[in-house]
């Protein structure tokens, strides 16, 4: 029985795999890093993909008093990917006025819920699109050596970058959990 589940399983899996199935690095980018590029690539197109058809009511759908828009999510995803580039490329937080841009995104909460919202899902999918292009830049420009190297924080680069991997996965679930409760 255990096989036959086994089978049926892996038979689903392949069936409906739609991310590529090995994790090599792209073509310009050193071995650690450009896994790490290839990561955060599949889970942002994962994310793109469960998102893109959203009309303006799924985008700015709210669950409760408590929850972020999806829209603002992928906002968040952006900020954070940004905040991270400035931490382990200039080894430094946000500035005042890059508080300013990304701050809410970053935080979410009340103000987000106040500022991020009536915009449609393309307009935060593209800002993610320019922050993913600079961070790629950005990192291209590293090798494993400098991934392996301490932040301006306790954190090494690597363990940064793959923060932001696990907290877009982690959003990714949040994402597709609001998603099926949006009123038909």
């Amino acid at each position: 029985m255990k096989k036959i589940f086994y089978s049926v399983t892996v038979l689903l899996f392949l069936g409906n795999a739609q991310a590529q199935s090995v994790i090599k690095p792209p073509k310009g980018y050193s071995e650690n890093i450009g896994n790490m590029v290839t990561m955060l690539d599949d889970l942002k197109g994962r994310v793109t993909r469960s998102v893109a058809n959203l009309d303006q009511e799924g985008t700015d759908f709210l669950l409760d008093e408590k929850a972020n828009r999806i829209g603002a999510m992928i906002m968040h995803l952006a900020a954070t990917e940004v905040y991270y580039q400035k931490y382990t490329f200039e080894g430094r937080g946000f500035t005042a006025d890059e508080n300013e841009k990304w701050g809410a995104a970053l935080n979410l909460g009340d103000e987000g819920r106040g500022r991020l919202k009536d915009q449609p899902i393309s307009y935060y999918l593209e800002i993610w699109d320019e922050v993913r292009a600079e961070t790629k830049a950005l990192l291209k420009e590293k090798d494993d050596k400098w991934f392996s190297k301490k932040a301006s924080g306790a954190m090494s680069n690597h363990w940064a970058w793959y923060h932001v991997m696990e907290h877009q996965a982690n959003h990714m679930g949040q994402i597709r959990l609001i998603m099926g409760r949006i009123p038909n």
